[in-house]
């Protein structure tokens, strides 16, 4: 493992990748709003949704605000490197939430850690784990798997790779796409699989509406959907438990191809990995 330089120890500058707010200016930290001003660079996913946030928090930026967006990065990564190599610090902010997060970032951050650059973090609010955090499901284990596939076909098949995922699910997704994604989810998943559908998060029209996922594909079907979207789903439920009683048949099956029933029930119980004692029993029980 490579430990990160530290940025006086060799004359190297830092990243810092800040956490914005997703809907409420009042969640802006005192570090972010500090380190908006102080910077050498700002790394702004879009330049003109930045000078809004510094309006809004009532803030200059002194340093130089470069654009850095899923468009440029491969080509302005490099640029980046090298003003930090010379000692400056970064500032890295997206739309909304903590960039590399569905967001451009991963890119740089990848190049920095293996040029030994130091990248650090300013927590802040996440769409993700505050969809996570009020949707009612699971929070114990979670997968964020971003925005499904824009295609019918694609969406479908994405889907079925997670119809057996145990964790909670948190998806991305945008308002005129949510009644087809409701509508593969209940597909998929079934009618009664449990999603909680979280809209405008932290902003003034904050909703987040629980239940079955037919219960809400029915009400996207009704309604005009507006603002920023997270999708939680709860995970595959646990099989139940294999009875006893489910497999007097395959019992009697072998018995009529000539097996004796001791032999029988061992062999079906050792399939079905449930208990010879209990599977005799329920043969037993089933022909008197």
């Amino acid at each position: 493992m490579n430990e990160q330089e530290k940025p006086d120890s060799a004359g190297r500058g830092q990243i810092v990748l800040a956490g914005t707010p997703i809907g409420n200016i009042g969640d802006a930290s005192t570090r972010l709003v500090e380190l908006l001003q102080t910077a050498d660079i700002v790394a702004a996913e879009d330049t003109r949704r930045l000078h809004k946030l510094l309006h809004a928090l009532g803030i200059t930026a002194s340093g130089k605000i470069i654009s850095y967006h899923e468009h440029n990065e491969a080509t302005r990564t490099a640029e980046l490197l090298e003003l930090i190599r010379g000692g400056k610090t970064l500032i890295m902010v997206t739309d909304a939430g903590m960039p590399a997060v569905s967001d451009p970032g991963f890119r740089l951050v990848e190049a920095a850690v293996e040029d030994g650059v130091v990248v650090t973090a300013i927590p802040g609010p996440s769409a993700v784990l505050t969809a996570l955090a009020l949707s009612g499901l699971p929070t114990d284990r979670f997968t964020f798997e971003g925005f499904l596939p824009r295609k019918a076909g694609e969406r479908s098949a994405r889907l079925s790779d997670l119809v057996d995922e145990k964790r909670t699910m948190v998806f991305f997704e945008a308002p005129h796409r949510l009644e087809p994604m409701l509508r593969a989810l209940d597909t998929s998943f079934g009618p009664d699989r449990r999603v909680a559908v979280c809209r405008e998060l932290t902003k003034l029209h904050e909703e987040v509406l629980r239940g079955p996922v037919r219960e809400l594909l029915e009400w996207s079907e009704s309604s005009e959907v507006r603002g920023e979207i997270a999708v939680v789903v709860a995970g595959a439920p646990d099989a139940e438990p294999e009875q006893a009683e489910d497999h007097v048949a395959a019992v009697n099956e072998l018995i009529g191809q000539g097996s004796r029933l001791k032999d029988a029930v061992a062999a079906v119980a050792a399939d079905a990995r449930i208990s010879k004692r209990e599977l005799y029993s329920a043969v037993l029980a089933a022909r008197s």
